[in-house]
């Protein structure tokens, strides 16, 4: 049986790296999203213990340079925690085309794996044809051989 040659493995074989190359954007999209939902947890918590530090002003003592520096400090906490809300926004929709571009290459390598399947199924198709007129060949001339 003669060897099986998929005359597009080129193009397979870049499809299976661009999957790869997807596969390794989409983790970095994700691992980058988990780190901007890390940042904006750490800034809830400071701004629980500025929280904390203002009760806890409010009831020991009446210093008014510290009470003012608490609110200010709350109200920078907000504008972080805003601006950081809308890192993990961009970091989501980057995650969300990277996942869309992952899925549509994914697609594009399956479509040339179904190609190289269907390829396949007919080279075997036509070598199972060759090998029959083959035998059908030797058989007639084993038996011309005899009767002559």
């Amino acid at each position: 049986m003669a060897k099986f040659k998929y005359r597009m493995q080129s193009i397979l074989n870049i499809k299976i790296q661009m999957e790869n190359q997807a596969k390794m954007e989409f983790a970095q999209a994700q691992r980058k999203l988990l780190e901007e939902e890390e940042v904006l947890k750490r800034l809830y918590e400071r701004k629980q213990v500025y929280l904390e530090e203002g009760r806890r002003m409010r009831i020991d003592s009446v210093n008014v340079q510290e009470l003012r520096d608490n609110e200010y400090a709350m109200a920078r906490m907000e504008e972080f925690i805003g601006e950081q809300k809308e890192n993990i926004r961009k970091a989501e929709r980057k995650v969300e085309e990277a996942r869309q571009k992952l899925q549509e290459i994914m697609q594009e390598r399956k479509m040339q794996e179904k190609l190289r399947e269907k390829a396949f199924r007919q080279f075997v198709k036509e070598e199972n044809a060759k090998e029959s007129k083959e035998i059908d060949e030797l058989t007639s001339y084993t038996y011309g051989q005899k009767r002559g």
